[in-house]
């Protein structure tokens, strides 16, 4: 009798094993693709370009080949003129009045951009023309829009940050100019980074290929997580691992698009670098949390009080582990906000307050600044802590596009059998600060080192900068 018992427990346990099975992974997911399909879009670009010039094959005249190069040149006579070149992509509806999100890398540089959709009954039958909303190359998100005869069917946005490793997934889009076509998968992993300051892909090995750029994601309940961006591929084929923009992400963008016609991200006005062990040692600070800024040009942070040393631990409430972090955190702030950032300085704690610019708006000035001429540095030199160091001149300073404002060591040569080889340091490098002071002669940093050994430092805290980018660095001083 309990055999009886005990073997009816155990048909119960495996038949609900089974439902829970089955409810995890559906038994087709033709039901999802029928859902989420007709707003889905193939998208055709149109660019005119320049058509090939120059000297064409010559042949000398009687050469057996010079019958075959005049019928060449005659089919070809119109390689001069400009050509129009076509490519593919993929996109979806996200609202009934006609707003379309696919990649920036899709449509940049489009002259005509023809969106066709799913075919079936309330489907558009014919291609639209779309205009550009606006575009975003930082996250490769761009908005269009076109103008339909009838509502059209849309998805949603859901919410990416609640997607686990391990989760089901579908991709759909136009892979190769096949048409629609639906692959599913998991996801592989979260939070990816791969060339972009506000970068986090979900990582699926769902099929994805040349083609599906700019279609959606999809989570089991049909709403869209991510944007099928980019694939890691030896062939240029799906080898399954793609990468999709998460969705919380692209709604911040799409939003900014769709009501500026391009983003709005804060800015800080810092420079900044990881804290490692080194660092954190060398300015007396526990552990390695925090961003440590190495330089603050004119900007909010300026305006703020903030320093050249400090360290960033907390931004608007929100611990700040990286530089990732904080990069990603700010671009997500609005603008003209006043927020307290909490620093690390000689020792103690201190709070700013910051109201954020506007990043665009910087890169812009940023990039509208002149170059500067080069010139042939002339300087003398001391060899201090594996580094041969000299004083930094106007020619010096003129050559490394350095403002006139900034002074230093110039770095012309460093011993590779040192830790300042191992750590990067290079000949051409600027020593602008040693322990969070000033140099600008050799006597400057030789006191500082002086002063950090009789203080029982087992480093020195450097500021250097390589092409006028600066980054703090801790030197061993047994050097």
């Amino acid at each position: 009798m309990w055999r009886m018992l005990w073997l009816a427990m155990l048909s119960f346990v495996l038949i609900v094993a089974q439902a829970m099975i089955a409810q995890a992974r559906p038994e087709s997911l033709a039901p999802l693709a029928d859902k989420v399909s007709p707003a889905v879009v193939n998208i055709t670009t149109s660019t005119v370009i320049e058509g090939r010039t120059g000297p064409q094959g010559i042949v000398p005249e009687g050469s057996p080949f010079e019958e075959f190069f005049r019928e060449f040149q005659d089919r070809n006579r119109g390689e001069g003129r400009p050509q129009r070149s076509s490519a593919l992509g993929s996109g979806f509806v996200i609202s009934e009045d006609g707003y379309i999100v696919t990649n920036n890398h899709v449509i940049d540089k489009a002259d005509e951009i023809q969106i066709e959709f799913f075919p079936g009954e309330g489907q558009p039958g014919e291609l639209l023309p779309a205009k550009v909303i606006g575009t975003d190359p930082n996250t490769d998100i761009a908005l269009l829009k076109v103008e339909a005869p009838m509502p059209l069917k849309f998805v949603n946005f859901g919410d990416s940050d609640v997607m686990r490793v391990g989760d089901w997934v579908m991709a759909v889009g136009n892979p190769l100019g096949q048409g629609f076509s639906v692959s599913a998968g998991i996801v592989s992993q979260r939070n990816r980074e791969l060339q972009g300051a506000y970068d986090d892909y979900i990582q699926t090995d769902a099929a994805i290929n040349r083609g599906n750029s700019g279609g959606p994601l999809f989570n089991m309940d049909g709403d869209v997580i991510g944007v099928n961006t980019a694939i890691l591929s030896p062939n240029g084929g799906s080898i399954g691992i793609g990468f999709s923009m998460a969705s919380n992400v692209v709604t911040k963008v799409v939003n900014q698009l769709k009501e500026f016609g391009e983003t709005r991200r804060g800015w800080l006005g810092v420079r900044i670098q990881d804290v490692d062990e080194d660092v954190a040692e060398a300015i007396g600070l526990e552990g390695t949390e925090g961003v440590l800024v190495n330089d603050v040009p004119d900007g909010p942070a300026k305006d703020a009080g903030m320093q050249a040393g400090d360290v960033i631990l907390s931004f608007d409430g929100k611990d700040v582990p990286d530089t990732r972090s904080l990069v990603r955190t700010v671009g997500n702030t609005e603008v003209g906000k006043t927020v307290r950032v909490v620093v690390y300085r000689e020792g103690k704690t201190e709070t700013l307050k910051v109201t954020l610019g506007r990043r665009e708006e910087a890169e812009r000035q940023a990039s509208d600044e002149p170059e500067k001429s080069e010139t042939e540095p002339t300087v003398t030199e001391k060899e201090i802590l594996g580094l041969t160091v000299g004083v930094l001149t106007d020619s010096v300073r003129t050559e490394l596009n350095l403002t006139d404002k900034i002074e230093g060591l110039i770095i012309l040569s460093v011993d590779e059998t040192t830790e300042a080889w191992e750590k990067g340091l290079r000949a051409g490098d600027v020593i602008t600060e040693a322990d969070q002071q000033k140099v600008s002669t050799i006597s400057a940093l030789e006191t500082r080192v002086t002063e950090a050994k009789e203080a029982g430092r087992k480093s020195l805290l450097l500021l250097v900068r390589r092409n006028g980018e600066p980054r703090f660095m801790a030197l061993n001083l047994k050097e």
